[in-house]
């Protein structure tokens, strides 16, 4: 490696990680943004936070990894322009085309492990992903008690307390409805206040319930059927309830559920898909004759012979047949039409959805392609423009991205 090259890739190394860290970070704030919804009320932890920020990062970097390569580029080579040395370079001799080739031969190098990293890591980074946005998206909320609204998301109970001190332990005018029974509204406490907290490292939450009353209805208790008006009211200085919070924590659901999605596969396992699915649209295809052809038939007397395929037979030509007789046959052949409709649609609709499924396994496979093959097409689109512009900085080599960009996403067609 020449002086020049040298020179040209470590002008190069430092604003590629830059651009690269800086477009990552904002596309984990969209992912952030996308699914802000799902985090609110949570009580996740930094540790949840930061691994599926790092999984999404993993995930985010075919997509910014062609981005970082065109600001680079065009930062690189408009900062050689704009300080002239572009211009000392030509006059030693030495062609543009001389000096875009270090980078060239760099963007096919990052082209190849960009494929790698696409087809190898971020499948695994999908499944660990979504699989815990899974687990976050069915974890119950933090336990958080409103004013003059029943909290139900304690197994087997409902609980409203009208006011709430500012220590958001203290709650006054408590109704508490217990269903752990199992027999509906029977047992209602009221209490005058009541203190909440938790035990043995959060694991078990405790009411303590102070001046109040529980009421017991046994009437629509099967174990207490003659007792059809039979209730029992308590009084208590002070009462304990104990809550089970094991509901609250996040489950971890096996990742297995989610490797048929189309994202958590690799291109061997896309191919193997797609010809499965290709498979399976030819056999539902093969089979559509032997599915309809059951309802083909003519009737003459007690004889009933099945048609061959393609062959027409009138069953009244010729035939003299009661008007009743005409009428049923006349009704029985308007159903077997109908039959044959609605079998041919539902294969019709079952052999597109096969074809749609298997086109959005091969789409999939090609992006990984195409994501690849972007780093090297972004190199020799913002290369060569930022030796025009001759503008270095985050400024206009910025600029022109978004432009670019915006023209790409834009006009170009989809999918």
């Amino acid at each position: 490696m020449k002086k020049i090259d040298k020179l040209i890739v470590k002008a190069f190394i430092g604003p590629f990680i830059l651009t690269f860290a800086v477009v990552t970070f904002i596309f984990l704030t969209q992912t952030i943004i996308k699914y802000f919804d799902d985090f609110v009320g949570k009580g996740l932890g930094f540790g949840v936070f930061a691994e599926l920020l790092f999984y999404f990062a993993l995930n985010t970097t075919p997509v910014t990894l062609p981005l970082a390569v065109l600001l680079s580029s065009l930062m690189t080579y408009g900062n050689l322009g704009e300080h002239f040395e572009l211009t000392a370079i030509k006059s030693a001799g030495i062609s543009l085309t001389r000096v875009l080739l270090p980078l060239f031969f760099f963007s096919i190098l990052l082209s190849f492990a960009a494929f790698w990293f696409n087809n190898t890591v971020v499948p695994k980074a999908n499944l660990s992903a979504f699989s815990l946005l899974w687990d976050i998206r069915q974890k119950k909320p933090t336990l958080s008690i409103k004013e003059g609204i029943f909290y139900k998301d304690l197994p087997n109970v409902a609980i409203k307390a009208n006011k709430k001190l500012p220590d958001e332990k203290t709650l006054l005018d408590v109704m508490i409805y217990d269903h752990q029974s199992g027999n509906g509204n029977t047992r209602v406490i009221l209490a005058d206040s009541a203190q909440m907290y938790t035990i043995l490292y959060d694991r078990y939450l405790v009411f303590e319930l102070f001046d109040g009353q529980s009421y017991d209805d046994y009437s629509s208790s099967p174990q207490q059927a003659s007792n059809k008006n039979q209730f029992m009211r308590n009084k208590f200085k002070r009462s304990k309830m104990v809550f089970d919070l094991s509901s609250f924590d996040m489950q971890k659901t096996d990742k297995s559920l989610f490797t048929s999605h189309r994202m958590m596969k690799n291109i061997t396992e896309l191919n193997y898909v797609a010809d499965s699915l290709q498979k399976q649209h030819k056999e539902v295809r093969k089979n559509l004759l032997s599915s309809i052809k059951q309802y083909y038939f003519y009737q003459h007397g007690n004889q009933k012979d099945e048609v061959k395929p393609g062959k027409w037979v009138d069953s009244i030509k010729n035939v003299k047949f009661a008007a009743y007789q005409t009428r049923d046959m006349l009704s029985r052949a308007a159903n077997q039409a109908r039959n044959i409709r609605s079998t041919t649609e539902s294969k019709v609709q079952e052999t597109e959805s096969l074809a749609k499924e298997r086109r959005t396994f091969i789409v999939e496979k090609y992006k990984k392609y195409a994501q690849s093959a972007a780093c090297l097409s972004m190199f020799l689109i913002g290369a060569p423009l930022g030796a025009i512009i001759k503008k270095g900085g985050v400024g206009m080599p910025v600029l022109s991205a978004m432009i670019l960009f915006y023209y790409i996403l834009r006009f170009l067609p989809a999918g």
